[in-house]
C-alpha cells in the first residue's frame, strides 16, 4: 500500500508541478489540501479539482477556514496591537500556521505520512509551514522540493511548464512574468518586478488589488463607526456583524479611500532583505480603531507592557512561532488585557488618511473633571509639590552629591 503525502495546494503552476514530482520521485498518493483563508480567485476557479486529479492527484480537500483564520489568529494579533518592524500587519504570517494546523488535521484523518509545501529555500513561509507542522506532529515528515535540486531539477517556470507538459498537463498557465501575489482575509502582498529595485517606486497602476492610491481617492471623507465588546469588533456602522464580515466590509471601504498601502524593506528570518507592496485597507482601519479605545481604557502601566509585548508578539509570529509557549503566554496576557475594551469608535477616511471622529467607553479612564484645567473634587493641586519631590529624590540626591564632591575636589 502507498504512503500517503498531504500538498498543500493552490492550484498554481508550482504545486500542480510537484504532483506527478512526488509521485514520480516517491512513489507517494499524492491528496491535495487547498485551505481557503480568503484568497478568493483560485478558490472560486471551478477546475480546481479537475486541474489536481489530472495531474495525478487521488484526491482534493478545500477547506474555509476563513472564520477561524478571523477570529482565532487575526484578532489575537490585532488585540496585541502586534506590528512587524513598525508597519506590516503580519498578513500572511498570520496564515501560516492557520493552513498547517489544517495540512496536519488532514493528514491525521487520512493516515499520512509526510506533508509537502512549495515555499522556496530563500523566503519565510517555508519556515513558518514547518514549525507548525514540527510543534503539531513532530513525526510527520516535512518535504519542501525547492530546498532538493538534485531531485526537483526545476529552476525556472517555463522548466515546470515543460516537466507538466512531458507529464502529460498541460495547463492553461501564462508564461509571462508577473507580480508574486499572497492573498486572503486580512490583506494582499506584491513582491517581484520593478520592486526588486528599492530606487524603483511601485507601479501602483498595475499592482494594486484591494485599494486605490489615496491621490485617486474621492475628494470626499467617509464616516466609518466600529463598536467592540471585550477587544472584538462586534457591528459596523450600526450592524451586527461577524469578525470575518467586518474585515471583507472594511476592506472595500479601505480600499476606496486609499487606506492600508505600505512599501517596506523588510528583514526576512533567514537573513536577508526583501522588498515589498502590502494592501491591509481593513486591517489597517479596524487596528487603528482599536488602539482608539484601548487609549480611553487601558492605565499607562498595561499600555506600556503591552507594547513592548505587542513588539514581541509580531516577531514571534513573523518568525512562524506560533504554536509556543511563548506566544501562548503572551496571547494571555493580551486577553487579559481586552477586558475593558469595550465601546463605539468613530472615524473619517481621507485619501489615505484615518481621522478621529470621536470615542466611547463604559470603561473610559478618561475623567473631565481630572483633566480639566480647573480644580476637581479628586485632585488638589497642592498635592502635586510633595508628589514632585519624592518622584524627582534620586534626582536631588545626585545632584546634591555631585556638587559635595566638586567642592571637594577644589580644596
Amino acid at each position: 500500500m502507498k504512503e500517503k503525502v498531504i500538498l498543500a495546494y493552490s492550484g498554481g503552476l508550482d504545486t500542480t508541478a510537484i504532483i506527478p514530482w512526488l509521485k514520480e520521485n516517491f512513489g507517494y498518493e499524492v491528496i491535495c489540501v487547498c485551505v481557503n483563508c480568503g484568497q478568493a480567485e483560485e478558490i472560486s476557479d471551478d477546475n480546481l479539482e479537475e486541474r489536481a486529479r489530472q495531474s495525478g492527484a487521488s484526491k482534493l480537500y478545500i477547506e474555509d477556514v476563513i472564520d477561524d483564520f478571523a477570529e482565532n489568529y487575526i484578532m489575537p494579533c490585532v488585540e496585541a496591537g502586534a506590528v512587524y518592524e513598525h508597519a506590516y500587519l503580519l498578513g500572511t504570517s498570520m496564515a501560516r500556521p492557520c493552513i498547517a494546523a489544517k495540512l496536519v488535521e488532514i493528514a491525521r484523518k487520512e493516515g499520512a505520512t509526510a506533508i509537502c509545501h512549495g515555499a522556496t529555500g530563500k523566503g519565510n513561509d517555508q519556515i513558518r509551514f514547518e514549525l507548525g507542522i514540527k510543534a503539531l506532529a513532530p513525526d510527520l515528515k516535512i518535504i519542501a522540493p525547492w530546498r532538493m535540486p538534485e531531485v526537483w531539477k526545476m529552476d525556472s517556470r517555463e522548466a515546470e511548464v515543460q516537466y507538466c507538459k512531458d507529464h502529460g498537463i498541460d495547463l492553461p498557465f501564462s508564461m509571462g512574468k508577473g507580480y508574486s501575489r499572497d492573498r486572503n482575509l486580512w490583506h494582499i502582498s506584491h513582491e517581484g518586478l520593478e520592486l526588486e529595485d528599492p530606487s524603483q517606486a511601485p507601479n501602483y497602476d498595475k499592482l494594486l488589488v484591494l485599494s486605490v492610491t489615496p491621490e485617486a481617492a474621492p475628494d470626499k471623507e467617509e464616516e466609518v463607526t466600529l463598536t467592540f465588546e471585550k477587544g472584538v469588533p462586534t457591528t459596523l456602522n450600526g450592524k451586527a456583524m461577524k469578525v470575518a464580515d467586518i474585515i471583507m466590509e472594511l476592506n472595500t471601504i479601505g480600499g476606496r479611500n486609499g487606506i492600508g498601502i505600505i512599501d517596506i524593506v523588510e528583514n526576512r528570518v533567514v537573513g536577508m532583505k526583501s522588498r515589498g507592496v502590502y494592501e491591509t485597507p481593513g486591517g489597517t482601519i479596524l487596528m487603528y480603531a482599536h488602539d482608539q479605545l484601548e487609549e480611553l481604557t487601558l492605565d499607562r502601566e498595561t499600555m506600556e507592557t503591552k507594547k513592548r509585548l505587542g513588539s514581541q508578539m509580531a516577531q514571534t509570529v513573523y518568525e512562524g512561532k506560533w504554536f509556543t509557549p511563548l506566544c501562548d503566554a503572551i496571547r494571555a496576557f493580551v486577553e487579559k488585557t481586552q477586558e475593558p475594551v469595550t465601546g463605539e469608535v468613530k472615524l473619517k477616511l481621507y485619501k489615505g488618511n484615518i481621522i478621529k471622529n470621536g470615542t466611547t467607553s463604559p470603561y473610559s479612564m478618561y475623567n473631565e473633571s481630572l483633566a480639566s484645567f480647573k480644580t476637581g473634587d479628586l485632585y488638589d493641586h497642592r498635592d502635586a509639590g510633595g508628589f514632585i519631590t519624592l518622584f524627582g529624590l534620586p534626582l536631588t540626591v545626585r545632584a546634591m552629591k555631585k556638587l559635595e564632591n566638586e567642592k571637594n575636589n577644589t580644596k
